[in-house]
């Protein structure tokens, strides 16, 4: 594996659900420490990395998000099996049979999520979908008391178990938490970029992951709240639509096709003059741009744009398929391609441009 594909599998196969992010904060603070003049934190657990290249130039704020989709402790039965609650949005018919780690305070413990056997199933149960209160993870306790001999606690937090690979020579990358490990891992690869190939930029940039954007975006509020950009990018995914039964959906965005940039989400509209100046630098480059539109889901952009007095904002991010499941893929050319982009628009971002695009 490259480099930068070891650091991708680094940060998806750490367990990190909303509310739980500290193991993927501290790795991404090793790999933004290094390139930063100094890295920040909120309250919350957010942390960033900043580097200034011009002190009095404007903010740029370059954020993933670190916490992944998974499941919290909310019982543990008399025989010891658990019932959770989602932490994020999932569909219960990608959890049957799946691993789950159960995050305790005396370790981890591995755990299955279970159901009722096929052939115990009525023909009308195996017609509907399976509710997510029916299911239940076995992590081998006899009962409740030895359950709670292990350490499980109601509230423990649950992350899904997989491990990352490689699809088609290694130009797919596969695994969980590609949502958003990879805007995590592409805003630390911009600000290595600036870093370590010495480009200059006019601005003060803080490159790094939010907390809890998957239970509503909260970190991205405090976050902006403490840095107080003048100009804002949330680097997350979107659905791919290039597998079978997606053909009549409006979407027409793929894997290994480019960036892709929100214009409309269910949080944001995107900035008018922001995003010409984005789609002007890709075609200088020679980038190839994708275009979203969904009011299905939103990203930290929707929480980037309404602070203070307004923030220009953007969300730039990559296709992915099989989202907020426990494997996940996409295409290590399109995260290439908007590492090279964001860096290009970094350099753009001057005093002058920033108030240009206001006007």
């Amino acid at each position: 594996m490259d480099k930068v594909t070891e650091q991708m599998k680094k940060l998806t196969e750490l367990d990190g659900i909303s509310g739980d992010e500290r193991e993927v904060g501290r790795e991404l603070e090793n790999l933004l420490a290094p390139h930063a003049d100094e890295v920040v934190r909120d309250r919350l657990g957010s942390v960033f990395g900043k580097k200034a290249g011009k002190v009095s130039g404007p903010k740029i704020l370059l954020a993933g998000h670190l916490d992944e989709v998974g499941f919290m402790v909310t019982q543990i039965t008399e025989g010891g099996y658990l019932r959770f609650t989602p932490v994020g949005g999932w569909w219960s018919h990608n959890l049957l049979s799946q691993r789950v780690a159960v995050r305790t305070e005396q370790g981890k413990l591995l755990g299955l999520i279970g159901s009722k056997a096929p052939h115990l199933l009525t023909n009308e149960e195996r017609a509907k979908v399976i509710l997510l209160k029916e299911l239940f993870v076995d992590i081998g306790a006899s009962s409740r008391a030895e359950a709670e001999e292990m350490g499980v606690r109601v509230g423990d937090p649950v992350s899904p178990v997989s491990e990352f690979t490689t699809l088609r020579n290694g130009e797919l990358w596969m695994g969980k938490a590609l949502d958003n490990r990879a805007g995590c891992l592409l805003a630390a690869e911009v600000l290595r970029r600036l870093s370590e190939e010495g480009i200059s930029h006019p601005n003060e940039v803080y490159a790094g992951g939010t907390v809890q954007e998957e239970v509503g975006l909260r970190g991205a509020a405090t976050a902006a709240r403490m840095i107080e950009p003048d100009i804002a990018f949330a680097l997350d995914v979107c659905t791919s639509y290039d597998t079978p039964g997606m053909e009549s959906y409006a979407g027409s965005c793929g894997i290994g096709k480019g960036p892709v940039l929100s214009v409309l989400d269910s949080t944001m509209i995107a900035h008018r003059g922001l995003l010409k100046l984005v789609t002007d630098t890709a075609k200088e480059l020679s980038i190839p741009l994708q275009f979203e539109t969904s009011m299905a889901g939103g990203t930290d952009a929707g929480r980037f744009h309404i602070n203070g007095a307004g923030c220009p904002s953007l969300a730039l991010g990559f296709a992915v398929r099989y989202l907020h499941s426990h494997n996940s893929v996409m295409a290590k050319q399109d995260f290439e391609q908007a590492a090279d982009l964001m860096v290009a628009v970094i350099r753009k971002l001057d005093r002058t441009a920033v108030e240009a695009i206001l006007r």
